[in-house]
């Protein structure tokens, strides 16, 4: 079965997020738990805790299906020592909010190496960073999303994504989240049929189905191997509507949450019917 549903607002508390993605239709979701533009956050109180777990159980909404986004100044691959155990510190807040809130899923962008280490260097200081955090949590997956190689970021092929995971040593925790834009952009053509099959087939060689958490799905407005990270509405991009077609047929990405971040996000409700409707269920 297919959970398909959308980055949710997160505004006046965490608790908040399901009741609008049930407003949506959305069967699962993703949200931050803190101002992804800020370092640090209000700790959550027990009244976000409570009604966060409570909506989630009133609205059936399975933590399998919840996957969180981390703050966006994270840098888990960062070259200099006081910044990268800044990212770390922050990360590991993310991934205790999680655990306060009984996700399991906690999904982030690896790193960037800014031109001051080497790519390599940089994979290893990802991996690093994760088994630091892991050792200090429990029951949170860290969930490492492909990126579309914009800039110097790290993760946009998928023998990177492998290589953080053969680093890792908890392989039980650790995870993969597949944005559709960013495949596209880094080089992926999941446009077309013979496309989309070569790709998932190069994952599954390389990466391993195994560690699919999750899904982000987003049409692109670059063009195939642009690097350049911009998302479309479903069908409105360069991608087109076959991938997604594609995806909603294929058993491969049955039970893990399918999350929308398109742009125009009155189109949600719309979007995530249209979806549903390519199952053919």
């Amino acid at each position: 079965m297919k959970y398909v549903g959308a980055h949710v607002s997160a505004a006046g508390g965490v608790e908040n997020a399901p009741v609008r993605a049930d407003e949506i239709g959305a069967k699962a979701f993703a949200l931050f738990t803190k101002n992804q533009r800020q370092w640090e956050g209000p700790p959550l109180s027990d009244e976000n805790i409570e009604g966060f777990k409570k909506n989630c159980e009133e609205l059936g909404y399975s933590m399998d299906h919840v996957m969180p986004h981390d703050s966006y100044l994270i840098n888990l691959g960062h070259p200099e020592k006081d910044k990268l155990q800044k990212s770390r510190d922050a990360f590991l807040d993310e991934m205790q909010r999680c655990e306060q809130l009984g996700i399991k899923l906690l999904n982030f962008h690896p790193g960037s190496h800014l031109k001051k280490h080497s790519p390599k260097e940089c994979l290893k200081t990802i991996a690093d960073s994760i088994n630091w955090t892991l050792d200090k949590t429990k029951g949170v997956t860290a969930v490492i999303e492909n990126t579309a190689g914009q800039g110097t970021n790290m993760g946009f092929k998928f023998e990177q994504l492998a290589e953080i995971i053969d680093m890792v040593d908890d392989k039980n925790r650790v995870g993969v989240c597949v944005d559709t834009c960013h495949a596209f952009a880094a080089g992926y053509d999941i446009s077309t049929e013979d496309g989309f099959d070569a790709t998932f087939k190069e994952f599954e060689e390389t990466v391993g189905f195994e560690y699919l958490k999750g899904m982000h799905l987003n049409d692109s407005k670059k063009e195939l191997g642009s690097r350049v990270d911009r998302h479309d509405s479903i069908g409105e991009g360069l991608i087109g509507l076959k991938a997604f077609q594609l995806l909603m047929q294929d058993e491969r990405f049955d039970d893990i949450p399918m999350i929308l971040e398109t742009p125009n996000t009155e189109n949600w409700p719309e979007e995530i019917r249209m979806l549903y409707d390519m199952t053919g269920n």
